[in-house]
């Protein structure tokens, strides 16, 4: 049994993609297809195929190079961390992402700028 899904997700992402795997299946939930719709528009994952059961998740490579070359786990079980909206900052100059678990759901930082809404930072990826 997995104690943290979400961690499990980012570490099976970023292990797949350093071994240029071309895809990645994870059980579902509702919090996970959240996190990989973000990820999909953003250009790090392709287009998620969801079943009952798991998220299959294709990996993207650009120039031979893996979209995902880090993740960083901000908040976890242990030790929640929240912001708001005036303390959401880019990441890696701009060229990662920032997720957070927010009122108005799972947004990126751009879109939690966008939306005024601070809350839960969940992790960061470049």
């Amino acid at each position: 049994m997995v104690t943290d899904p979400i961690s499990d997700l980012l570490v099976r992402l970023q292990n797949a993609s350093r071994v240029r795997k071309t895809s990645i299946v994870v059980p579902f939930s509702r919090m996970k297809l959240a996190i990989a719709e973000i990820l999909a528009r953003e250009g790090y994952v392709g287009e998620i195929d969801k079943k009952k059961t798991e998220l299959a998740i294709p990996l993207l490579y650009k120039n031979g190079q893996p979209a995902i070359t880090g993740v960083k786990r901000i908040s976890k079980p242990s030790r929640r961390m929240y912001i708001g909206v005036r303390d959401v900052h880019p990441v890696k100059r701009g060229t990662g992402l920032l997720v957070l678990s927010t009122p108005a759901g799972v947004v990126s930082g751009k879109e939690a700028k966008v939306k005024r809404v601070g809350g839960e930072v969940l992790f960061e990826i470049w």
